[in-house]
């Protein structure tokens, strides 16, 4: 048994590592750009993590999701987000049905019940409607009228948002934002790649799809990502990265504590080692390094950190507080 499993590990690193060319050969039949998006978003798949997407209208972020799922054959569910979507409208909720027993109130599961959601906008509609996804992107089921239903495996929300600034919009409470694990930016591509997906999309159908890999896999994966080793240095760093974007009277960073109302908590030291781990299989390699934990700071940050309206008044971005924020981490203390 334990040379199955060893054999399998082996194999499964291998796997990942030729991943991103394979996944990306698939993806640019349909997606053209946006290589740091997508490689985030595998991250986050191979992770087991959920994944906020952030970006205007028509850039190809509800196309990029659905084509992921059909890349990993997983059941996929579109929840379009609007002002007057009810918590129950998500979840499923209870009928009465004629049965062979009788007339009794029978479960009728709702969209959640997939392995990848897309939850479409989801700063369209109110708070309330938000937190029926808390529930279920942590503990991976749903409770209706006292009975808790588990969800099938894999399970990922990949929620989409357009700008907060944006009209009609609901921030995201704090609680549901620290669940996700990243939030990526999308933006507009350079002229050439957009001339391209115009030529693309207005001349031929799009080729079909490969299927690479299946959701058991991926449940796999998930612990194979897991077993990655990490020195005890890099795991402080990842530490130290999130305590340093604490305001506060112990933190010696003053830029820290004039435009920050709130910091990353826990799971930003988590996530960036987790996600660290799935990087460094996606790059051949079999362990973390400080510049795995660097390069996902900002999409495990960005939502994890509250700017202050001084920092707005100063035209401050968190792109650039977070960089600064890592310029003034050490990797060691002894450094």
């Amino acid at each position: 048994m334990a040379t199955k499993t060893y054999e399998f590990e082996r194999w499964a690193v291998q796997q990942i590592s030729s991943a991103r060319e394979r996944i990306g050969n698939e993806l640019s039949k349909v997606i053209i750009g946006q290589q740091d998006v997508i490689e985030h978003l595998l991250i986050a798949v191979l992770s087991g993590g959920h994944c906020l997407i952030t970006g205007a209208p028509g850039l190809a972020k509800t196309l990029l999701v659905k084509t992921l799922a059909e890349l990993f054959n997983l059941k996929f569910q579109r929840i379009q987000f609007t002002p007057d979507l009810m918590p129950a409208d998500i979840t499923g909720t209870e009928i009465l049905q004629q049965t062979t027993e009788g007339r009794k109130m029978v479960f009728v599961e709702g969209p959640i019940f997939a392995n990848m959601i897309l939850a479409d906008e989801i700063n369209r509609t109110p708070p309330k409607t938000q937190a029926a996804l808390l529930e279920a992107m942590q503990e991976h089921h749903v409770t209706t009228a006292g009975v808790c239903y588990t969800l099938a495996e894999p399970f990922f929300v990949f929620a989409t948002q357009n700008p907060i600034e944006m009209e009609g919009t609901y921030p995201l409470p704090e609680a549901q934002l620290d669940r996700f694990m990243f939030n990526v930016w999308v933006d507009y591509l350079p002229e050439d790649e957009e001339v391209d997906v115009v030529r693309q999309t207005t001349a031929k159908e799009p080729e079909p799809l490969q299927q690479i890999f299946t959701g058991e896999d991926l449940i796999r994966f998930h612990q194979v990502v897991m077993k990655v080793p990490v020195a005890e240095d890099v795991v402080r760093y990842a530490v130290r990265i999130a305590a340093a974007s604490r305001p506060g009277p112990d933190n010696s960073r003053n830029f820290i504590n004039e435009w920050v109302t709130w910091g990353a908590g826990l799971r930003a030291s988590q996530y960036m080692v987790l996600g660290g781990k799935a990087r460094a299989l996606l790059n051949g390699k079999t362990h973390v390094s400080f510049e795995d934990i660097r390069a996902l700071a900002l999409p495990v940050l960005r939502h994890r950190i509250l700017i202050n309206y001084r920092a707005e008044a100063e035209g401050v971005v968190i792109e650039d507080l977070v960089d600064r924020l890592l310029k003034s981490v050490k990797e060691s203390q002894g450094k």
